[in-house]
C-alpha cells in the first residue's frame, strides 16, 4: 500500500495533462488543473462540455489515455481501489441501488472501504452511518426500501452513503439533481458546513447562482477545455457567463452574500451547445 505523503495546501488532487475519451472519442484533452485543498471547487459549463468526464478521471473510475492523476503525492492508479475509498468519496451522477434494499443497508455500504478480515463493523461504523443520515435529513427514511422513495429522497440518501465513508475529500457529480429547490438550497448548506469543518469538495453544479454562492473557487469548461478558473467574483461575470454558455445576461451583487448573481435577460436564446 502506498505511504501517505505529507499533504500540501494546494495539491492533494490533481490532474496533469490528461486526455479523456470514450470509445476513442476525446472529450478533455491534454487537460491539467489542481484542486485547492479546504476549498469548495465547482466545475460550471455546458452540457456535453467535459465536465462530468473530467470529475471521473479525478476519481479514477475513467483511466486518462494521456496523462495523470495525482492523489496525495501519488498517481492515483497506484493505490488499491480501497485505499482510493478510503481517501476520496465521490456521488456519481446516475447510481442505482439493489432492488430491496434499505436506506440503513444502502449507507452502510460507505463503510466497506473502511472493513477487512480483522476489522469488521463496529461503533465507529454505525456512529458514521448515524452522522450520515441526520445530516441529510434521512434518519427517519432508514427502514425504508430505497426504491420506494422519491427521486429527491434517494438522493440525499447517496450523499449520506457518501458522507458515511467519511472522507476529508468529496466529488459530487451534479448532487441537486431531481431535488426541488429547498431542498437543494438545503443540500447545498450542507455541503458548504462539510467545506468550513474543513472538508475538500468537488462538485459538478448546473445552477451558475448556487456556484457562484457556495463555490471558493470556480472552473469554467467549455468543448472540453478549461476557459476560466478562480473565485466567483473573478469567473461569473457577465462576458464569460455569455462565452461559456451563449446566454445574453447581467450580472448584480447578491443582496444576501454580495458577490456574483446571473440574471438571464429575455426575448434572447442561449447558443445551443452540442448534445
Amino acid at each position: 500500500m502506498p505511504e501517505t505523503p505529507p499533504h500540501t495546501s494546494t495539491s492533494r488532487l490533481s490532474a496533469e495533462g490528461i486526455t479523456l475519451s470514450y470509445d476513442r472519442a476525446e472529450v478533455v484533452r491534454d487537460l491539467s488543473v489542481t484542486v485547492p485543498t479546504g476549498g469548495f471547487t465547482v466545475i460550471i459549463g455546458p452540457n456535453a462540455c467535459g465536465k462530468s468526464t473530467l470529475l471521473r478521471g479525478l476519481s479514477r473510475l475513467l483511466a486518462p489515455s494521456n496523462g495523470r492523476v495525482v492523489l496525495d503525492g501519488q498517481t492515483i492508479s497506484s493505490y488499491p481501489a480501497k485505499e482510493v475509498a478510503r481517501r476520496l468519496g465521490l456521488l456519481p451522477q446516475s447510481a442505482t441501488a439493489p432492488d430491496g434494499i434499505t436506506v440503513a443497508d444502502l449507507v452502510a455500504r460507505g463503510r466497506y472501504p473502511h472493513q477487512n478480515l480483522l476489522r469488521q463493523w463496529s461503533d465507529a461504523d454505525e456512529q458514521a452511518v448515524r452522522r450520515a443520515l441526520d445530516a441529510t435529513g434521512t434518519t427517519d427514511l432508514a427502514a425504508r426500501p430505497v426504491d420506494a422513495l422519491s427521486g429527491g429522497q434517494r438522493q440525499r440518501v447517496w450523499v449520506a452513503m457518501v458522507l458515511a465513508q467519511d472522507t476529508d475529500l468529496l466529488l459530487l457529480d451534479e448532487p441537486t439533481t431531481f431535488l426541488d429547490v429547498a431542498h437543494q438550497v438545503e443540500l447545498m448548506e450542507l455541503f458548504a458546513q462539510l467545506n468550513a469543518e474543513g472538508r475538500t469538495l468537488v462538485a459538478v453544479l448546473h445552477d451558475l447562482n448556487h456556484a457562484a454562492r457556495y463555490a471558493s473557487h470556480i472552473i469554467a469548461m467549455r468543448d472540453g477545455h478549461i476557459v476560466a478558473e478562480g473565485t466567483p467574483g473573478d469567473v461569473i461575470t457577465s462576458e464569460r457567463v455569455h462565452e461559456v454558455f451563449g446566454l445574453a445576461n447581467v450580472v448584480i451583487p447578491d443582496p444576501v452574500t454580495g458577490g456574483p448573481l446571473v440574471v438571464p435577460l429575455r426575448g434572447s436564446a442561449p447558443a445551443r451547445s452540442r448534445s
